[in-house]
């Protein structure tokens, strides 16, 4: 995953799209951002946006509704709602300009921008909105769980397929809505299985399930990814599980580059509920850094091997060069046998994390499972590990679903200037 990118903003600063073919519009917005990042301008049809929001995350767009640019901005804004729900849009114009801000109101963005007041108000604006939809970040786009492994061996993979299959199975039963709620439309849906692990492909036989297209593939169609395309490319479980594999040749991998990687699996966060990132045994310490950055939930893997407890040790510290804050993170001791005489929590001292789960030794079990092709979490639902695995996978339901289906509250600035917009049109001497 070394591949160059194309050129990029400067690292670091944050990236903002606009599109607009007003010179003087675009020297404004580009002047009253200057401290914060760089404005990337697109043409107000902006056909090439996909492109553009894969390649550079942007923190927000906006969209110029002045004078005949606003019927191309308001298309734009609903591509961007269909296609890009988890982005942060907002209108620019001119409040004396009234026709532009109905535009912008009818279309439904999240914020105005008003031009002819001072740069300053932009930021507001923007730090405002920003600031809200953070609050309900998990609300409009899905959770990441990494589970790291230092070396292969440890359950990693049996882990993450059983959790998989468990947090799926909720996540499918119909959910009653609140009482004088109505059920709110939902983009997202499932859960996605990244088989990163190694062995390459693990995840897939444990599964039973074949897969003719890889995680190499999605970067590489990462500028049209859309629902249509994921439905029809990717391997699916029977239980509607999604996977998404490693290539069977791993030379592959070396032809993507890591960041493109990341910004896919950030991407497919539009489309599932959650994704479940295998990374045992990955060897590409940077995108395993990377990847748990993005992650909203890092679980580290170990068993009470010493084996296992010095590489994942060594692994922590590895990444904690790269700038990673494993205070974030949390342990989840594997194959656990209480007669070894290692407690679960000294091995969570010994790697400065916290405990967050134990699961118990049920080898025997497991492999007479996967030697009938089953998974034990579906055909022994009582059995110890299966119980164990159901508990994480009702916390983590719970954490990420519970009243997420709102939708942040309009800056009253902006509830302001619509008031002011409808009154302009409700005034009688304006016919």
């Amino acid at each position: 995953m070394n591949a160059p990118r194309d050129h990029l903003p400067e690292t670091g600063a944050e990236t903002y799209l606009f599109a607009s073919a007003n010179g003087s519009h675009i020297t404004w917005l580009t002047d009253a951002l200057g401290e914060l990042g760089t404005v990337v301008v697109l043409p107000p049809d902006a056909k090439s946006i996909d492109e553009r929001i894969a390649l550079l995350s942007p923190s927000a767009v906006f969209l110029d509704f002045s004078g005949d640019q606003a019927q191309a901005a308001a298309a734009l804004n609903q591509r961007l709602k269909r296609d890009w729900s988890a982005l942060a849009v907002l209108a620019t114009g001119i409040s004396v300009e009234p026709a532009s801000m109905l535009a912008a109101l009818r279309a439904g963005v999240d914020d105005f921008v008003d031009m002819a007041a001072p740069p300053s108000d932009a930021i507001h604006t923007l730090h405002k909105l920003l600031d809200r939809r953070s609050s309900m970040q998990v609300g409009t786009r899905g959770c990441t769980l990494a589970l790291l492994g230092a070396r292969a061996g440890i359950g990693v993979t049996t882990l993450a397929t059983s959790l998989s299959l468990l947090l799926n199975d909720q996540l499918t039963q119909p959910q009653a809505p609140a009482s004088g709620q109505p059920q709110a439309r939902n983009a997202r849906h499932g859960v996605a299985l990244l088989d990163l692990g190694l062995p390459a492909r693990d995840g897939l036989l444990y599964l039973d399930t074949q897969s003719g297209f890889s995680f190499v593939d999605g970067v590489r169609n990462l500028r049209r990814l859309d629902q249509t395309l994921l439905h029809t490319a990717l391997a699916h479980h029977s239980s509607g599980l999604a996977v998404l594999p490693l290539p069977a040749s791993l030379a592959q991998v070396r032809e993507i580059s890591h960041a493109d990687s990341v910004a896919l699996i950030k991407r497919l966060g539009d489309f599932f509920d959650f994704q479940i990132a295998d990374l045992g045994g990955f060897s590409t310490i940077d995108f395993v850094a990377q990847t748990a950055k993005e992650a909203q939930r890092c679980w580290v893997v170990c068993d009470q091997s010493i084996g296992a407890i010095v590489s994942t040790a060594n692994m922590l510290k590895e990444l904690r060069t790269r700038g990673l804050e494993t205070d974030q993170m949390s342990l989840v001791v594997n194959k656990f046998d209480s007669h070894v005489g290692l407690a679960a929590k000294d091995i969570a001292e010994r790697l400065e994390l916290p405990l967050r789960h134990v699961l118990p030794a049920r080898s025997t079990q497991l492999l007479a499972a996967s030697s009938r092709g089953e998974m034990l979490v579906r055909t022994a639902r009582s059995d110890p590990y299966s119980q164990a695995i159901a508990g994480l996978a009702r916390g983590l339901h719970q954490e990420y679903t519970s009243g997420s289906s709102q939708q942040p509250a309009k800056d009253p600035r902006w509830t302001a200037l619509m008031s002011k917009v409808t009154g302009f049109r409700k005034s009688p001497t304006q016919g």
